[in-house]
């Protein structure tokens, strides 16, 4: 960390404690995520939000009936699938979706992306828990086209695709590279599994309903918390057959919990509140994209990047020539100083050296802002940022 980040609370608890103090302060931000919540702001708005959301005088659910069910049946009926089950975790509902169909193909091999959430964030569980593999389709910074699929030198018993691809940017394939690519799986005996985590948001990309996009694919993985403000849960959506099989492992895997009603009510609000408003979110971080590239290139900045150019979803990754730990600490100050927060954490992806990446999510905070408030919440923090390095 530059040394000019202060003496006082340099551990990871500490910095994450200082951050979110920092966030709850501002009254500037361009999203308000679930995670920079104190305990007791969630209760109450769970306490607040819940009697719109589901019959509070009905029976708590016990190992996933009650609200559990409503919550599947919603997600079932908005997909366009048969069925649909409720995981405490997005992890293990992607391991059992995979397991199944490697199952039911005979071929323990999935082709994906290397940027993929199983391959990144899962810490090997496709091969260590469930005993499959990968193959890769490409390693372009995007989803296979349909040419890369059909040039597999393997046969893989399922397709994967991530949409959006997060590492990559959020990024999404036209309407036609998909269907292009779902027919070029099903030329090669593929099933189709979408790692929908942020799924819900990609409506406007397309121009078409989350019905039609879920129908390409064989079986749709959809988050609670990643767009929607839940507090955790994902589901996994299907033919009926598959929903049932994908219970009986979720139950080997430990994911049958005693009571989910927590989780349950806060996916219920996120559908009935946040979904309505995700093409909004989406229309607005393009305005946003926008003015933070015209501002970056008048600032002087000696290199930067916003990437997609023209989001995908609302959400896009920006690229600076500093180090993380610099970015970080002017990022938290100037959300300290002024009540104003344009970025929140940096990372460092290692390759190339020497830039750092921010993701940027523009929620309902963010819809108020144009391109002189983004201009202006920019050079704000340029200037902690020198004065940051100043300190080195």
């Amino acid at each position: 960390m530059a040394s000019g980040t202060g003496g006082e609370g340099t551990g990871p608890g500490q910095q994450r404690s200082r951050r979110s103090a920092a966030w709850r302060g501002c009254d500037r931000v361009l999203d308000r995520p679930a995670s920079a919540a104190t305990l007791g702001e969630q209760l109450r708005r769970l306490s607040e939000l819940a009697p719109d959301a589901h019959d509070l005088d009905t029976p708590v659910d016990l190992y996933g009936d009650g609200v559990v069910e409503e919550l599947e049946q919603r997600v079932g009926s908005l997909l366009g699938t048969e069925a649909a089950a409720f995981f405490p975790t997005g992890t293990m509902a992607q391991q059992v979706a995979l397991r199944c169909w490697a199952g039911r193909t005979g071929n323990p091999a999935v082709a994906l992306h290397p940027l993929g959430h199983p391959v990144v964030w899962e810490r090997d569980a496709l091969s260590v828990v469930s005993g499959l593999r990968t193959v890769r389709p490409t390693t372009a910074p995007r989803l296979p086209t349909a040419e890369e699929v059909r040039a597999l030198d393997e046969p893989a018993g399922t397709l994967m695709l991530e949409l959006p691809l997060r590492e990559a940017g959020f990024v999404l394939p036209s309407w036609e590279e998909l269907t292009d690519v779902v027919a070029a799986a099903r030329e090669s005996d593929m099933v189709v599994h979408v790692d929908g985590a942020r799924l819900w948001e990609c409506t406007p990309h397309y121009g078409r309903e989350l019905r039609e996009i879920a129908g390409l694919a064989d079986s749709v993985y959809v988050s609670f918390y990643k767009s929607l403000g839940g507090v955790s849960g994902a589901a996994l959506a299907g033919p009926e057959s598959f929903v049932a099989e994908a219970k009986a492992w979720r139950h080997r895997y430990g994911g049958l919990l005693f009571q989910q009603w927590p989780a349950a009510l806060a996916a219920l609000i996120g559908l009935d509140r946040e979904l309505p408003r995700l093409p909004a979110y989406v229309a607005h971080a393009s305005t946003v994209a926008r003015a933070l590239r015209e501002a970056l290139a008048a600032s002087g900045v000696p290199w930067f990047r916003v990437h997609p150019e023209e989001p995908h979803t609302h959400q896009f990754q920006v690229w600076l020539p500093y180090p993380a730990d610099d970015l970080n600490e002017a990022a938290v100050r100037q959300a300290e100083q002024t009540r104003t927060a344009l970025f929140r954490v940096f990372t460092e992806p290692g390759l190339p050296p020497g830039l750092s990446m921010t993701e940027l999510t523009v929620g309902a905070a963010g819809l108020d802002w144009d391109a002189s408030d983004v201009a202006e919440a920019l050079d704000g923090f340029l200037a902690v940022l020198g004065t940051v390095r100043a300190e080195i």
